[in-house]
């Protein structure tokens, strides 16, 4: 709290009012705002607006002006491209702030007709000073690999550490500082609808991500009436503009549309013990679900540290073709299922529509021939994915720009696999 001007030793229990959102004066002077998320008829349960009282209305800025940036964010310029891909640890920049190290590895869809989705990779060493930033385009979800993220939000302020997750709803101002050290993640930015919890069936009430351990903000206003800057992502372009205040001056807020984060360790897994490998499905956190039943625009999945135990089995993720996209992301440990040494924290997969992909020729050596005990695996370990039902593109700096692509990642998975058949050595059954 950069200063107060108020008189009662806890301002936030007055300035929300009471019996109404917005009386013809807001408590303490206050002016009051809505933020709606959803479109104001939208389904109750999906309903999603916020109500602020604040020092100064948020539309007290000059007007925006094209910003310029190192990096095309054109969606409609991605390459499509069959082959399975891996990435080497993506680098850090300790030169740039958080919204300067953004770069965007691809996507689907398109932001203008809030469809689809994107993925960024995120480097930076400096803090963001006076200024904010808000993405129009979508809600991002932020996953930290390395370095800590000190955000402060219209709403309050989240500390994020690598472990924990992040989701910022679209058109919500936030700054980031890096408290320690130069900081690197990845971000997948929803161009459509808003994450929420995977429904459980038969499952029941509890386990996976459990609503109880989701952490939101409380106020925390700045009455610092200095010149700021305000930076806005709107269809993939960069604008700033100026205003004369901290866009941080709400004193108090209302309702369900909000920022939050995650603690990881939290996650209550579930999984099978008497035979067979279970869908990836049963690690999903958070998910966007498209109009068809059961089907995803996108959703996270982890793979924490678990006990496996399945008799006759074989234990890591089977050999697959999958109508949706996997982009998986390593924040520390080793992924049980790529124990070759090629995928490792801070780098990255694409495994897109129909691309064959599975467990690496050394780990299924091991995993077809192990004594199959109770083992707890991925100790030290988390891997996650972004999964979607739609085709994942790659930017230009996501395919040749970056220099982070396994050229040989096919040659060094897959080609080395044995034949192990031992039938006839031709003609039919």
């Amino acid at each position: 709290m950069v200063a107060t001007k108020f008189d009662t030793p806890d301002p936030y229990k007055y300035a929300i009012p009471v019996g109404q959102n917005s009386p013809q004066k807001a408590p303490m002077g206050l002016y009051a705002e809505k933020l709606s998320g959803t479109a104001f008829t939208a389904p109750r349960a999906e309903n999603k607006q916020t109500w602020f009282y604040r020092i100064i209305p948020s539309a007290a800025h000059t007007s925006f002006k094209p910003m310029k940036v190192e990096q095309d964010y054109d969606c409609s310029k991605l390459n499509h491209i069959p082959n399975q891909m891996r990435w080497d640890p993506f680098d850090f920049d300790e030169s740039k702030k958080f919204y300067q190290g953004l770069k965007y590895l691809g996507g689907a869809g398109d932001p203008t007709l809030k469809h689809g989705l994107g993925i960024l990779i995120y480097s930076a060493g400096k803090s963001m000073e006076k200024e904010a930033m808000f993405s129009a385009d979508g809600d991002m979800l932020v996953v930290p690999q390395s370095g800590e993220l000190d955000i402060q939000t219209e709403m309050g302020k989240l500390y994020v550490r690598p472990g924990e997750i992040v989701v910022i709803p679209r058109g919500i101002r936030y700054k980031v500082n890096i408290p320690k050290g130069p900081a690197r993640g990845y971000i997948l930015e929803l161009y459509e609808k808003h994450f929420q919890l995977p429904e459980l069936g038969p499952i029941g009430s509890n386990c996976l991500a459990n609503a109880r351990d989701f952490e939101i903000p409380v106020a925390c206003y700045e009455d610092d009436q200095t010149e700021h800057r305000l930076i806005g992502k709107f269809n993939g372009s960069w604008f700033d503009a100026k205003i004369d205040h901290s866009p941080f001056d709400v004193v108090g807020w209302h309702g369900l549309y909000y920022p939050y984060k995650y603690d990881l360790g939290k996650f209550s897994v579930i999984g099978s013990v008497s035979f067979d490998h279970p869908d990836p499905s049963i690690y999903t956190v958070l998910t966007a679900q498209s109009d068809t039943p059961g089907t995803a625009i996108a959703d996270f999945v982890i793979f924490p540290p678990r006990w496996l135990v399945q008799e006759d089995t074989f234990r890591p993720p089977w050999f697959h073709r999958n109508t949706m996209s996997e982009f998986m992301g390593l924040i520390r440990g080793d992924y049980d299922a790529k124990e070759g040494g090629g995928f490792r924290p801070g780098g990255a997969s694409l495994h897109n529509v129909m691309g064959s992909h599975g467990p690496d020729s050394q780990t299924y050596e091991v995993a077809s021939t192990m004594e199959l005990k109770p083992k707890k695996v991925g100790e030290g370990s988390i891997a996650f994915m972004f999964e979607s039902s739609l085709m994942l593109g790659l930017s230009d700096w996501g395919v040749k720009e970056c220099q982070k692509v396994q050229e040989t990642y096919n040659e060094d998975t897959w080609v080395p696999l044995k034949k192990h058949f031992n039938g006839p050595s031709s003609g039919s059954a």
